[in-house]
C-alpha cells in the first residue's frame, strides 16, 4: 500500500488542492493502489498563531504510511519537518482538483521539491 496526502479544501476528490500546507482545511489520504481515501480535518491549525505546518506534519506522520505530500506552498519549517519524516514533497499543485493532482503524481509528472517555495 502506497499512501499520499493532499492538502485539500474539503473531503472529496473533486475538491481543490488547498494552496496552504500548514493551514489547509484538511488532508485527503489516498491509497494509490485502490484509490480508497480518508479525510483528516486540519481545522485546529487554522487558529494557531505559529507552528501550523509542523502540527500538520505530525498529523500526517501519525496517520502512517504516507510516502508523499502534494500541496501548493510549504514553508521552511514544515519543509524541514517533512524531510525529517522522510515524506516527499510535491509543490505548486494549487488550482488542480485532488484527483488531478493524484493523476499527475501517478504519471510521474510531480517533481520532488528540494527546497521550500514559501
Amino acid at each position: 500500500m502506497t499512501r499520499i496526502a493532499i492538502s485539500s479544501e474539503g473531503p472529496g476528490l473533486e475538491e481543490r488542492v488547498d494552496p496552504r500546507f500548514g493551514r489547509a482545511a484538511g488532508f485527503i489520504l489516498i491509497d494509490l493502489d485502490t484509490m480508497e481515501h480518508e479525510y483528516l480535518d486540519n481545522g485546529s491549525s487554522q487558529a494557531r498563531g505559529q507552528g501550523a505546518g509542523i502540527q500538520a506534519v505530525e498529523m500526517i506522520a501519525l496517520a502512517g504510511g504516507v510516502k508523499a505530500v502534494l500541496t501548493g506552498f510549504v514553508g521552511p519549517k514544515a519543509f524541514q519537518a517533512l524531510q525529517a519524516a522522510r515524506i516527499e514533497i510535491g509543490q505548486n499543485l494549487d488550482g488542480l482538483t485532488v484527483r488531478e493532482a493524484v493523476e499527475r503524481y501517478k504519471q510521474g509528472r510531480v517533481k520532488a521539491a528540494s527546497q521550500p517555495n514559501r
